[in-house]
């Protein structure tokens, strides 16, 4: 078997703002494995500026993975323990070689029989009238749950944003995330969820930075609004290490991203975790190509999580891959009259 690595510059149809800045591109990396003619594809989905394994040796990194692909799908999850999104391409990589279908794993009703994920709507950051234009689409479009992105525009009006959402539809008909990203200071963050609160929101993503526990702790445990740990998972690989970050904030939920977290193992140590502390859970794509979307979705499908998934940011770019999957009133489909693009093989593989 030989492996070898591609970078792919991913252009957003629009700059889509966080709390951390303005995106356009997004940079991302295919792990590629050729034996006898088959082929397997795994994403690498690093997140600039977020990810644990931003480092200058990444490529390195994922040159020696290549050199080492020898080890196997276990050995090499193990060692690269410190690089969660080539552990998740690695896993990828391995059971595409091995699937029927280079995309086709993880087979269930999602992808025989067209039944789908329950997702949230996203809406990004941005002037007043764009998050406004975001939400009337999205509403139009079927969906019943919302996140919204909150912490880089004015308060105030991230407040008026959401009022005009509770004006119209009750909790019932919508439910209502909103994500911070890390944005509120600890001294002002409980006094900001209080003011949430009174908008029923379903949670609220890391409203202060990670890697303050018993800070986050302390607003877990006072918030009249349930708290959902993001960034807080990140750079945490042990289980135990994992077990007493949970017992320690006793968070109300925990969303997992697997290109940060270690890919499908990483993600289900959590899940086995916060299920035996009775934390709830959901999964969430991190920006990546509708490849990397692809291997989160069936995996997420497997899981039997009635509640709304934060997947469906393909189409977010101008030059994604055409694959099965598509986003019809706010559910996630894997389509039989839907094909992957003919060339895409070719086009990451060469």
């Amino acid at each position: 078997m030989q492996a070898r690595y591609k970078k792919y510059i991913l252009d957003f149809k629009r700059p889509s703002g966080t709390s951390r800045g303005i995106l356009r591109q997004k940079e991302t990396w295919f792990l590629v494995l050729e034996d006898k003619g088959r082929y397997g594809l795994g994403e690498c989905g690093l997140l600039k500026g977020l990810s644990v394994d931003d480092v200058p040796e990444y490529e390195s990194k994922l040159q020696w993975t290549c050199n080492h692909i020898h080890l196997g799908k276990d050995e090499l999850w193990n060692a690269l323990i410190d690089f969660p999104s080539i552990q998740f391409g690695v896993e990828q990589a391995f059971l595409s070689i091995n699937a029927v279908h280079p995309f086709d794993f993880f087979p269930s009703d999602f992808s025989k029989n067209e039944k789908p994920i329950h997702i949230n709507g996203l809406i990004w950051m941005g002037e007043e009238a764009f998050m406004h234009d975001q939400i009337t689409e999205k509403l139009a479009t079927g969906f019943n749950c919302i996140k919204m992105k909150i912490g880089a525009i004015d308060f105030d009006t991230e407040i008026a944003l959401l009022a005009s959402i509770r004006k119209k539809y009750t909790p019932d008909e919508i439910a209502l995330r909103v994500d911070a990203n890390g944005a509120f200071k600890p001294a002002e963050a409980l006094k900001k969820l209080q003011v949430l609160a009174d908008f029923r929101l379903h949670s609220i993503e890391q409203p202060i930075k990670q890697g303050n526990p018993l800070l986050m702790k302390a607003l877990c445990a006072e918030s009249p609004l349930p708290i959902a740990l993001d960034e807080e998972l990140i750079g945490v690989s042990g289980v135990t290490e994992k077990e007493n970050l949970l017992q320690t904030i006793q968070p109300q939920f925990i969303i997992l991203k697997p290109s940060l977290v270690g890919g499908y193992k990483g993600s289900l140590e959590w899940i086995r975790i916060a299920d035996k502390l009775g934390v709830g859970w959901w999964v969430t794509s991190a920006l990546e190509s509708n490849i990397g979307l692809n291997a989160i979705a069936r995996w997420t499908y497997t899981l039997g999580n009635s509640m709304p998934q934060g997947l469906g940011t393909g189409g977010l770019y101008t030059n994604n891959f055409e694959s099965p999957l598509s986003v019809e009133a706010g559910k996630l489909y894997s389509r039989k009259n839907k094909e992957w693009a003919s060339d895409l093989i070719q086009e990451i593989c060469t």
